[in-house]
């Protein structure tokens, strides 16, 4: 879910200004500044766009709207919506949950992001958050676990957590780092569904972790 809406920008794009209605849509990383790729968007995809919170274009060869990361799951979770001067350009500030390239690049241009980026593995918990664990828990499956940990609410997940964390300190004193990881992916899934639980985002936990370090 996104919490964009159409008066968040501050001008509206005028798709009038193209022949079929598409205008194109520079993607920038919100962390490093680096250019990801070029898309175009028609009014529908800016639409849909705003209301997920993930980059949606519209294909030309497709010819329809396209969800960037809609098979490679490296989808472009929106942080902000700009439109240039002539408004005939938007540029979106954007964290790409992996490489952004077809070829396994991260930009499309053959750019390296660099270390300190959210990009890569890191930014997958992103997306466990926003795409897996939140549809799980808006679209219930009864052969879901993660649908089941929001069914028995708060106390059970925050429960869960705890008796992950447990687990986390007792194989940090052994030597099995193969098992030692396996608990720490435990107990980061639980707290990814324990703050979907409490409509918390990754990225404001986030927020509050750079604040600590400006």
């Amino acid at each position: 879910m996104s919490d964009f809406k159409t008066e968040d920008i501050i001008d509206t794009p005028d798709f009038s200004k193209s022949a079929d209605g598409l205008i194109p849509a520079i993607i920038q990383d919100d962390h490093s500044g680096k250019v990801l790729m070029l898309g175009y968007m028609n009014a529908e995809a800016l639409t849909k766009t705003q209301e997920e919170g993930t980059v949606t274009f519209y294909s030309r060869s497709k010819q329809r709207l396209w969800t960037k990361g809609e098979t490679s799951n490296n989808f472009l979770f929106v942080k902000d919506i700009l439109v240039d001067c002539d408004k005939d350009t938007i540029l979106i500030k954007a964290t790409p949950a992996g490489p952004t390239c077809h070829t396994g690049d991260d930009t499309c241009f053959g750019e390296k992001i660099g270390q300190d980026s959210r990009i890569g593995e890191a930014a997958f918990l992103n997306y466990l958050q926003k795409q897996v664990i939140r549809e799980r828990k808006l679209n219930p499956s009864e052969s879901s676990y993660t649908s089941s940990l929001f069914k028995s609410g708060i106390n059970k997940i925050a429960q869960k957590v705890g008796e992950e964390a447990i687990e986390v300190v007792i194989e940090a004193k052994d030597n099995d780092d193969d098992l030692f990881k396996n608990e720490v992916s435990d107990m980061l899934f639980h707290l990814l569904v324990l703050l979907e639980q409490k409509n918390i985002d990754l990225d404001d936990v986030i927020s509050v972790l750079r604040s600590r370090h400006s």
